[in-house]
């Protein structure tokens, strides 16, 4: 579920330093190409690890719950800390990287981060874990900044499209497959084991990365980009009349998503349903609902526009958000793979809006949007245990549609810009 690409700033001072145009003389890696292959295997065990170990403690929050001795809310925090770090430490890292290199900081932030999940798994106390989520989540800003500039920078045009796609496809494996594998091990051992194994797949896939992933052959070091240069083109995004917009969408959306699976478990687990670990572990495979949805989202917005697909994803996030309410098991069910279409839909949009709208300066814009996208994650993610403490599941459900109130108003106004001719 992530956007990123790379491009340069089109103000003459910001282009002395701007990324480097790759060297035609130096060969790209193309398709078909056995180097073609390893790049695409080595980046997609980097997302499946990288999704994987981020999201690895959601599916245990009532575990955690019952084993610190914590409320709801505070147990949240095993996710929310760790993308709330994530979103200041992925515009960190994507600077970073222009002056250490692409392939050696992704390597390391995955094998730091599988270490940090190992130290999560053992700790001893509530406080040490959150700790130990919080540093992985500067660890891991250094895969979500960086694997696409990489590809973006080596892979050939012709085969760059089909790089990509196989790369935000092993996101959403990764996030799904991890968050199942940990509810199976833990029903079946304990989540101390469960988080231990996530953290084993993860170390064998930064091995398996590092060395299958080519060198770099287009990357140039560069040196001597100042603060005030990162704030000139992150403020020119802030004062432009759409993407701060979309960066709202982007906050909106993803914290009702979150909201949704971070409590979905305690929801289940409730005497009426009263699902196993295994069982709840399930439940996620609703991302193959999204990862559908996002095709035919990304085909309809080409067709009648993105603001109005825009409007029809909110639409859909509401309904499912509408269908978990009912004390039937299949209708709390179909509601999370609703939400999981709708908010597909929504991600999809606003991720090629940005890039469109974004100019010479894209990777600021996506740099905002998940910085945003993130902030959603951990601040929305953590209030909505807040309701379901005081007020149960329709508390939460109360929640999330009031934030889908103000993401449709917010859709609708993009609608209303695009018609006036000031979006493209």
């Amino acid at each position: 579920m992530e956007f990123h690409n790379r491009c340069m700033s089109s103000s003459p001072a910001a282009a002395t330093h701007s990324p480097s145009i790759p060297d035609q003389g130096v060969a790209w890696i193309a398709p078909g190409t056995r180097a073609y292959y390893q790049t695409n295997l080595a980046l997609f065990l980097a997302g499946v690890a990288n999704f994987s170990l981020l999201y690895c403690t959601q599916p245990l929050l009532p575990l955690l719950s019952a084993h610190f001795h914590i409320g709801v809310a505070e147990s949240s925090l095993a996710v929310s800390v760790t993308t709330g770090v994530l979103a200041f430490a992925v515009m960190a890292a994507g600077a970073f990287s222009e002056s250490v290199g692409r392939r050696g900081l992704i390597f390391w932030s995955l094998a730091a981060a599988a270490l940090l999940t190992l130290c999560a798994a053992f700790a001893p106390s509530w406080h040490l874990l959150l700790a130990a989520r919080a540093v992985e989540g500067v660890a891991l800003g250094g895969v979500s900044a960086v694997a696409m500039a990489y590809l973006a920078e080596e892979i050939d045009p012709r085969g760059l499209g089909t790089a990509m796609g196989l790369y935000v496809s092993a996101s959403a494996i990764g996030g799904m497959g991890g968050r199942v594998l940990v509810s199976v091990i833990a029903d079946h051992s304990s989540w101390q084991v469960a988080l231990a194994s996530i953290s084993v797949i993860g170390l064998l896939s930064a091995v398996g990365f590092f060395f299958l992933l080519p060198p770099s052959r287009h990357f140039v070091r560069r040196e001597g980009l100042g603060l005030a240069h990162h704030l000139r083109l992150w403020g020119g995004h802030l004062r432009h009349p759409g993407l701060p917009l979309l960066f709202a969408m982007g906050f909106l959306g993803m914290g009702v998503f979150v909201t949704l699976y971070n409590y979905a478990s305690f929801r289940l687990m409730e005497p009426q349903f009263g699902l196993s670990q295994t069982q709840i572990g399930f439940i996620f495979t609703a991302y193959l609902c999204g990862m559908v949805s996002s095709s035919i989202a990304g085909a309809w917005s080409d067709r009648i526009g993105r603001a109005p697909v825009l409007v029809i994803g909110v639409l859909v996030t509401a309904l499912g958000v509408g269908l978990t309410c009912v004390d039937v098991l299949a209708s709390v069910i179909g509601g999370i793979a609703v939400v999981t279409v709708g908010f597909f839909m929504v991600h999809t949009v606003c991720s090629a809006w940005i890039g469109r709208l974004g100019g010479a300066a894209k990777a600021y814009a996506s740099s905002l949007y998940l910085l945003s996208y993130y902030l959603g994650s951990s601040v929305l993610g953590s209030f909505g245990g807040w309701f379901l403490d005081r007020g149960g599941w329709n508390a939460v459900v109360g929640f999330a549609l009031a934030s889908l109130a103000v993401a449709l108003v917010i859709s609708l106004r993009l609608g209303l810009l695009t018609r006036r001719g000031t979006l493209s």
